[in-house]
């Protein structure tokens, strides 16, 4: 079994893709997005670059558009998982 890190998230559209990582900082976590266009390589294998032709770029745009919500909803998803899993009396002190 592989311990390589995987996105929590892959966005696709044709030949282009917004993968979202999940990463641990001081601070807690926080999110980062990488692009990518896969390609076929002369075995026949797919395989990705981050070099982008002009043709990518509109579509790696929406993607990076795209994306950005995902990433805002799963900062609200983190947030929300993180208060139900609080204690009940410290969930009290805020709405008082």
């Amino acid at each position: 079994m592989s311990d390589k890190k995987k996105p929590i998230d892959v966005l696709r559209d044709g030949r282009s893709k917004a993968s979202i990582w999940q990463n641990q900082g001081k601070k807690g976590d926080y999110y980062t997005v990488t692009l990518a266009r896969t390609y076929k390589d002369e075995d026949g294998n797919l395989r990705d670059t981050k070099s982008l032709m002009q043709g990518d770029l509109l579509t790696q745009s929406e993607l990076l558009k795209t994306a950005y919500h995902r990433v805002n909803e799963l900062k609200r998803e983190n947030f929300k998982n993180k208060r139900s899993q609080e204690p009940q009396e410290h969930q009290n002190d805020r709405t008082r």
